[in-house]
């Protein structure tokens, strides 16, 4: 039986994710849960900052930022940029993280990171306690030893973390692949075979 909470933002798991933003000396670092993928063609994210953080201004003034996707061994460095602000440290210099230059735009990436989306601002919207920068995917960077015989991206390998309620997870073992549940089963010939009707739900 379910009971009612009041609105929320009970969308679980979340990425949880390093951007940069700002060049040169102004480079900053801040920790984002709230990002995602709103388009495919062209690519498009989001991540929504509140005002007075002190990469807001920079976000402003660059009209661009990278998404560096973090894995385990950089889960001190996640935390610590979310609970500390650059406006009074280097959080690079704090963390140990260093950055390398982008493809695209100006803002740096983290070495450190397997897998780095540069993006560029289209838009910003105020939504109340935090603005929403709605921005193109111009280039993505990955780290070719994530990469399989075939040219994909591993994510078993990199060790991925997520963002649950307060609480950091490492993602687990694979479940499926996309369409699996409509997909036709082979025999040990490579020819398909009809599947029974199963309950989807088990």
């Amino acid at each position: 039986m379910k009971i009612t909470w009041k609105a929320g933002t009970m969308l679980y798991p979340l990425p949880a994710v390093l951007v940069t933003v700002g060049k040169g000396n102004e480079t900053n670092l801040l920790t984002i849960a709230w990002t995602g993928i709103v388009n495919s063609d062209p690519a498009m994210t989001y991540i929504s900052v509140r005002p007075e953080r002190h990469s807001y201004g920079l976000l402003k003034k660059n009209m661009e930022f990278v998404i560096n996707i973090p894995t385990e061994n950089m889960l001190n460095a996640l935390d610590f940029c979310g609970v500390r602000s650059g406006k009074n440290i280097n959080k690079l210099k704090e963390t140990g993280l260093e950055t390398e230059k982008g493809d695209k735009i100006e803002t740096p990436t983290l070495k450190q990171s397997p897998l780095a989306l540069e993006c560029k601002v289209k838009n910003i919207t105020p939504l109340g306690s935090h603005d929403m920068f709605l921005a193109e995917i111009v280039s993505v960077r990955i780290d070719e030893t994530l990469l399989n015989k075939q040219g994909v991206f591993d994510i078993e390998k990199s060790r991925l973390i997520t963002y649950c309620h307060g609480f950091y997870f490492a993602l687990g073992r694979k479940l499926g692949k996309f369409g699996f549940s409509v997909a036709k089963k082979k025999n040990k010939h490579g020819k398909s075979i009809k599947q029974n009707k199963k309950r989807l739900i088990r």
